[in-house]
């Protein structure tokens, strides 16, 4: 939205007089192009000079042409493109002093003391030797007459900031790496249609990932898809692994048992085509912080990489992360597998420890049994990951020795009766299916407590797990009162987010968001793309999310919008003409073309027709107008990798808790309600953080009317990046 005042948001900070260079270097990564306009956008925005350099480090060592000023319109388009539009490649010549020499040379001449790289280790390896030879290189350029004493003193000082764009995410320090996820979409594509093929055939597939040393993407494909088995360096197979992988299987090889089997190579199809919706708000919030890193430092910080812990965006030490990624490395040589599991960082320990947990069904004999039976039900509207979810909570429970049972259509066939026993066999292929299988709706608990507490008593279910959205928080509260008269109702409940809207009070991120949010991202690509050929045309798209705008807002930073109304940030009519005007003037530029984004019940005045007959009257003339509400599409198709891997994780994380309450339960010989009220609760952005806060405090901070929480959520932080800062 625009800002009338053009107030900036960073007051303390300017980059007037300063010349920032971005770089891209190594192997390309979807998402780089998303960093490289991040920087160039913010660099401008603060008042700096911004270069490109094209073809890495190659490109700074000739210097000529490779080294260009960037302008605004120069990044336009560029989020949706994969791979670097400035070119990558690998020198030689940097690697050696006379190319540091030459490049420090060309930077100089431009006035460039401020170095933003977006590579892998070894990029950013070199990026810190150049660094710290920078003075050395200054004193022999000025013996040799290339530069004077002046343009030494007024230079001194070479600042350094990397971003790590790789799809293999094996550097150390940064939850998840530009490109990664990205990856892990091409990836679980190929699965699902090969699984199709696979099923018409009975054939058993291998299918070979990238990743190098690191085991990361085959890892969590595996658990996006629900594959049988993994190979991964940090996971060596024991002796006997193939008799095992036999059983499991019942088919290794065409020679071993004479199975129909086929190999697939992925390769390079894996860092190709359009990048995520995470890796495009990963690499612009990253893009960002390199600049605001670069603003602040001082002849003495050293170089720091830009990571993301949780769901901020941290600098850490450049070396330390790449000494540590280097023991790892190391770690997996001296056969210390364990050392280097843990050493990847807890993401990719919890991970493996899911996958450990779900892909290998134990035998019945060495099953414990707990003589506890847990109920799974799904709430509300559907959303993609619900099925992976209740995969991985069927799994998990059987495993921890309880019987577990499914109940269809939510509340409401519960205290129908629509229960059944579930199977581990039952739920295998569910992790890749849109939807909710077990049925869903919005139907409350309250005017059927009685029965869902007589159906309780029936099938003796000791615990509930509910996976939903609001709906499920408000039923579960329901259920809550109501345990003074029911003591049914006096068991464990855990509620799992689910829903496209992420308004779950308690949860930074809900299952299905993410899904929905690339619906809405490739969306939108689509129609930027048919506006490139009309021109002057300014598109409104509607998004859903009842009265949470996170999709609306995080939609538009990742489609590049030029405005996005939601309902947690006010807006008057005054504003609406002020983003007329900003796109009237927008025309008069190369990027003919806006897009506008809202949040459906962002206003009940200002609606989306009013706004497309606002902005139609008042562009006469200079632009015209199209309208488009996405609706329901949003809330369909398959999870995406992230969805199918936060669900599995977050069930899994769910039924242990289970578990653990109902066997104090069991030990203290009595029903225990005093734990049995919580939610699952804290997925920030990458790193998966299960809480469980008492539901009477998380209901007391909770308005009912527009279901979304008082305290606002953690994507709210990415609203300083106003979009129409970014279109």
């Amino acid at each position: 939205m625009a800002q009338t005042d053009n107030k900036k948001f960073f007051e303390n900070l300017s980059g007037a007089g300063k010349a920032i260079a971005v770089l891209t270097s190594g192997g390309d990564a979807q998402g780089m192009n998303a960093a490289v306009r991040a920087v160039v956008r913010m660099g401008i925005y603060v008042g700096a000079k911004v270069y490109f350099v094209h073809e890495g480090y190659q490109g700074m060592v000739d210097g000529g042409d490779n080294i260009k000023e960037a302008t605004w319109e120069s990044v336009s388009s560029m989020l949706q493109m994969g791979g670097t539009v400035i070119g990558s490649a690998r020198c030689k010549d940097f690697r050696m002093h006379e190319g540091r020499l030459k490049a420090a040379h060309n930077l100089v001449q431009r006035g460039i003391t401020n170095l933003c790289v977006i590579g892998g280790d070894g990029s950013l390896t070199g990026a810190n030797l150049f660094r710290k030879e920078w003075s050395g290189l200054l004193a022999e350029l000025v013996q040799q007459g290339l530069i004077d004493e002046e343009a030494s003193q007024k230079y001194s000082a070479l600042h350094i900031v990397g971003m790590v764009g790789s799809i293999d995410n094996d550097f150390c320090g940064t939850d998840m790496t530009i490109g990664t996820d990205s990856a892990l979409h091409r990836i679980i594509e190929v699965v699902d249609a090969i699984m199709t093929t696979a099923q018409s055939h009975q054939r058993t597939f291998v299918l070979e990932v990238m990743g190098r040393h690191c085991g990361y993407l085959a890892l969590v494909s595996a658990l996006a898809c629900g594959a049988d088995w993994v190979l991964i360096p940090e996971m060596p197979p024991e002796d006997g692994w193939e008799e095992k992988m036999c059983q499991k299987l019942s088919a290794l090889v065409v020679q071993r048992l004479g199975f129909d089997t086929r190999v697939t190579i992925l390769g390079h199809v894996q860092r190709g085509g359009t990048p995520s919706a995470f890796d495009r708000i990963l690499a612009s919030r990253m893009g960002v912080e390199a600049v605001l890193a670069l603003l602040e430092t001082t002849a003495n910080t050293p170089a720091c990489v830009v990571s993301l812990c949780g769901n901020q965006s941290v600098r850490l030490p450049l070396m330390e992360c790449v000494q540590m990624t280097q023991q790892v490395q190391k770690a997996m040589d001296e056969k210390r597998f364990e050392e280097a599991v843990q050493l990847r960082g807890r993401s990719f320990e919890n991970n493996l420890k899911t996958y450990k947990l779900l892909a290998h069904r134990k035998p019945e004999s060495e099953l414990p049994n707990s003589n506890f039976n847990v109920a799974v039900l799904n709430v509300g509207a559907p959303a993609a990951g619900m099925n992976a979810a209740v995969r991985s909570a069927v799994r998990v429970g059987i495993s921890e020795g309880h019987k577990m049972f499914a109940v269809s259509d939510g509340f409401e066939g519960f205290y129908k009766g629509q229960i059944k026993e579930i199977k581990w066999a039952d739920v295998g292929g569910w992790t890749g299916q849109g939807g909710s299988l077990l049925g869903t709706k919005r139907t409350l608990p309250a005017k059927h407590i009685d029965k869902i507490a007589e159906q309780m008593q029936k099938y003796n279910i000791n615990a509930l797990l509910v996976i939903g959205g609001f709906e499920a928080f408000l039923g579960i509260m329901e259920l809550l009162a109501a345990r003074a008269t029911f003591e049914e109702l006096c068991v464990p409940m855990v509620m799992v987010p689910a829903t496209v809207s992420n308004n779950v009070p308690g949860s930074d991120l809900s299952i299905g968001a993410d899904t929905a949010l690339n619906a809405i991202t490739f969306t939108c690509d689509r129609i930027k793309q048919s506006a490139s050929g009309t021109k002057h045309r300014v598109f409104i798209i509607e998004t859903m999310g009842g009265y949470c705008g996170y999709l609306a807002s995080v939609g538009g930073l990742a489609a590049g919008a030029d405005a996005a109304y939601i309902f947690e940030e006010p807006f008057d009519i005054r504003e609406l003409q002020s983003n007329v005007e900003h796109l009237t003037e927008k025309m008069k530029t190369s990027i003919q073309r806006g897009l506008v984004l809202r949040n459906e019940n962002s206003n009940e005045n200002y609606t989306t027709d009013f706004i497309y007959q606002l902005y139609s009257e008042e562009g006469k003339g200079v632009f015209d107008c199209r309208k488009n509400v996405l609706g329901h599409m949003q809330q369909g198709g398959a999870p995406s990798p992230f969805d199918r891997n936060f669900g599995t994780k977050i069930a899994a994380k769910a039924m242990q808790w289970i578990s653990k309450k109902l066997n104090e339960s069991y030990r203290k010989g009595m029903k225990d309600n005093s734990y049995a009220f919580h939610v699952v609760m804290k997925q920030t952005f990458l790193k998966l953080r299960v809480d469980l806060p008492d539901f009477n405090f998380i209901s007391y901070i909770t308005p009912l009317k527009h279901s979304v929480p008082i305290k606002l959520q953690a994507w709210i932080i990415l609203m300083p990046w106003k979009i129409d800062h970014f279109h």
